[in-house]
């Protein structure tokens, strides 16, 4: 089924999730509607905030993204309570787009170099090095589960250049090509 993905704005963005247990319910429906949420809105990753739950449960498929980034190829996961360690590095400054803030894209500086160590839905454990863009992706999804995203980590500068799309998409007047849940409005 797919879910529909908040947007800015929406309280449920910048909570800090929880950790979840093998006993959490419907776990492995959960997963399938968030892979199809992703597929739906032609995203490479999800996490389960943006879809209104504050779960450390993260969706990637990077193999779209195998042609431009080798290092994505076959590369489809579930990460379950996530844990990302940046390893030594230069930041290196590439553009990353979100669902959550549908018509946006910022020049964002990250570490290209990261040690992941999670559980699959099977709740495995499991512990490896990625690298290049396959990297920015799990660090991009993974923000979602601090409560994080992408723009906090652009310049004051550029933020206050945004500052009226941002608005449009917390007001509801940004339209996207996916089922939406927009920011509560607030009473006046």
């Amino acid at each position: 089924m797919k879910l529909p993905v908040y947007l800015y704005g929406h309280p449920v963005l910048r909570n800090k999730s929880n950790d979840i247990s093998k006993d959490y319910p419907g776990l492995g429906e959960l997963i399938a509607n968030m892979f199809e949420t992703m597929y739906a809105s032609e995203g490479v990753g999800l996490a389960a905030p943006q879809i209104g739950r504050n779960d450390r449960i993260v969706v990637i498929d990077a193999d779209p993204l195998a042609e431009l980034y080798p290092e994505c190829a076959g590369r489809k996961f579930t990460l379950i309570n996530p844990v990302v360690e940046v390893l030594d590095g230069d930041k290196v400054t590439r553009d990353e787009g979100c669902l959550s803030l549908p018509g946006l894209s910022e020049a964002v500086p990250r570490t290209e170099h990261i040690r992941l160590k999670w559980v699959d839905e099977n709740f495995e454990p499991h512990e490896e090095e990625l690298s290049g863009f396959l990297s920015r992706i799990v660090q991009h999804e993974c923000d979602h589960l601090e409560g994080k995203l992408y723009i906090d980590h652009v310049s004051l500068i550029r933020k206050q250049l945004i500052r009226g799309k941002l608005h449009n998409i917390m007001e509801g007047k940004t339209r996207c090509g996916y089922p939406a849940k927009y920011a509560p409005k607030k009473k006046r």
